[in-house]
């Protein structure tokens, strides 16, 4: 299933720039055709980057907790978003079963 409309709390990849391969949250949907993502770690919530929509992959799974908190304009923390992207970011390494 291909996710072709941004929404807030989505999680994508960057297709282009020095974080290419990088996973994101979407912290905010622009009507310009941009929008303005987050990681926890490189990229806080503060300072959010501004992407491209065509320089993103949209991803189909959603942070739902994360989103609803933006939605309703409560704080959230950059650890909050950091955890939710640690699987995508960090991916645990192959085990092998030599010794």
């Amino acid at each position: 299933m291909k996710v072709k409309i941004p929404e807030q709390g989505g999680i994508c990849q960057s297709l282009q720039g020095r974080d290419k391969n990088r996973y994101y949250l979407i912290a905010a949907v622009s009507a310009d055709g941009t929008v303005l993502v987050t990681d926890g770690n490189f990229k806080k919530l503060a300072a959010p980057k501004k992407k491209n929509l065509k320089h993103l992959r949209l991803l189909p799974e959603k942070a739902e907790s994360i989103a609803a908190k933006l939605a309703e304009g409560k704080q959230v923390f950059d650890t909050e978003i950091y955890s939710a992207l640690k699987n995508y970011n960090n991916p645990k390494p192959a085990e092998s079963g030599e010794i």
